[in-house]
């Protein structure tokens, strides 16, 4: 059996434990014995050759979307957003819905990232490059529904209290729309630097690797003159540590300003205390889910069995079943508050959630977010890779069900039950909703080809360090 396919258990070690029996020692973050000129081929090899089939396989399949997804953009702008279903009462749809949902696997990137680095989790070098990029493409895409929405996106910039001449027309301070311009754009900044400054080194190696001149030009620049000495990791430890630290507070105050988009209304089922934590603990469940299902990809098609092992799948499928019973905790304690407020409309939205005409997605909800995550309980499909890719689809697709139950079933049936109506998806909602994830997909894929996609220096520091270094010298010398 190989390394790549490790068996999870704790191997004895030669020395005596805390309690006199062998002490026990994890199994290698990196399996097959890998040296470091190993890890640099690897990992550097996809940025410098052509794209293999396994690519091509996924990536024509995911720009046909885009282009359907462009194309709808493309439609909806020029003729209207009557194209799709959002009629009264439901005022938000299918824009909204996506926002939410793409917004929520974005804040979850740099927060898996970031909060792993800060309590020293090694495992994290297999995911955090790839965690860091989605949140970036999520947010890309997540910014187009609002915009979309407004029905004029060429107006946009009147989203900004920017000094103009038209009078007292200015920003509402007082909307949490508004204020999701501002957290998100900050969010936006601080997740591409983080990202960024991550990738100097690997930008580095790569230039140092690179034959082409102007290849060699290209990653000489994106590298800021990296030099590898230890003033440049002094100074690059520090900013990485400080923007970890930034970032981790704001994606939790991001999210929780996102939530208050529903928590500040009136609406029955909107209108609780209970949405900021609910939707930062919604927006880890999905992120890991999406991260899950990204290095799945990634391990396969760029051949990384050695760097995302069985191991790292495991733990990120810990933390889904973990999260999972957080948001399971969530979504009971909105019935309960319901129950408890003794307030009719309340109660009547959570009949209606359960037994309405909504009813259905209701249940596709619960279904995906708390009773499938419960397989992972069992050892044997936590470390099955096609369940754990298929158990992730499940949940992004619960989380996305979680959105629509949340916009939907609370418009169409307020106060007033004259003002009662239903919200169907029309083939534009479809086209938006099914081509974005073609977008996300091709730019993600557009950045694991040109990019590494496994943070190269930080592998090699979870290495073993004794047998590395001598693998290392043995290949020096025999060079």
């Amino acid at each position: 059996m190989k390394q790549s396919e490790l068996q999870g258990r704790p191997r004895a070690a030669e020395a005596e434990g805390p309690f006199g029996g062998p002490l026990a020692r994890r199994e290698p973050l990196v399996a097959d014995n890998k040296t470091w000129a190993q890890v640099d081929d690897d990992i550097a090899r996809h940025t410098e050759v052509m794209p293999t089939a396994r690519w091509w396989a996924v990536f024509v399949p995911s720009v046909l979307l885009m282009l359907v997804f462009l194309s709808s953009l493309g439609v909806a702008i020029g003729t209207g957003i009557g194209t799709s279903g959002i009629s009264h009462p439901v005022g938000w749809g299918v824009f909204i819905i996506n926002f939410v949902f793409w917004i929520g696997i974005g804040h979850a990137g740099t927060l898996i990232s970031a909060i792993l680095f800060l309590f020293r989790q090694n495992w994290r070098t297999a995911i955090n490059r790839s965690a860091e990029a989605m949140t970036i493409f999520a947010v890309m895409v997540a910014g187009l529904f609002p915009l979309l929405h407004t029905g004029r996106p060429w107006f946009a910039y009147w989203l900004f209290p920017l000094p103009n001449g038209r009078g007292p027309l200015w920003v509402n301070f007082n909307s949490p729309l508004l204020w999701d311009v501002f957290a998100v754009s900050t969010y936006a900044t601080i997740s591409v630097v983080f990202w960024y400054v991550g990738l100097v080194p690997d930008l580095a190696t790569i230039r140092d690797r690179a034959k082409h001149p102007l290849r060699k030009k290209l990653y000489g620049i994106l590298s800021l003159g990296w030099t590898g000495g230890n003033r440049s990791w002094r100074h690059y430890e520090a900013a990485y540590l400080m923007l970890a630290g930034l970032a981790t507070p704001l994606v939790l105050s991001v999210h929780t300003i996102v939530s208050f988009d529903f928590a500040v209304s009136v609406i029955p089922g909107w209108h609780t205390t209970i949405f900021p934590p609910y939707f930062v603990a919604g927006a880890i469940f999905s992120g890991f889910a999406m991260v899950l299902t990204l290095t799945i990809i990634l391990r396969h098609v760029f051949d990384l069995k050695s760097y995302i092992t069985i191991n790292h799948l495991e733990a990120m499928a810990k933390v889904v079943l973990l999260t999972s019973g957080v948001v399971g905790i969530a979504y009971l304690t909105e019935f309960i508050i319901a129950y408890y407020s003794a307030v009719p409309a309340e109660r009547f939205h959570f009949a209606n959630r359960m037994f309405g005409p909504y009813a259905w997605s209701a249940f596709i909800m619960y279904g995906c977010n708390m009773v499938v995550p419960q397989l992972l309980w069992f050892k044997k499909l936590r470390r099955s890779i096609p369940v754990l890719f298929v158990l992730s689809l499940f949940v992004n697709l619960g989380m996305w069900f979680e959105r629509f139950v949340i916009v939907v079933t609370a418009l169409h049936r307020d106060f007033v039950p004259s003002s009662w109506g239903m919200y169907n998806f029309k083939a534009m909602d479809w086209l938006l909703t099914i081509g974005s994830f073609g977008m996300f997909f091709t730019l993600f894929l557009l950045f694991a080809r040109v990019l590494p996609t496994i943070t190269m220096f930080e592998v090699k520091a979870v290495m073993s360090p004794e047998e590395a270094s001598r693998k290392n010298r043995k290949e020096v010398v025999g060079g």
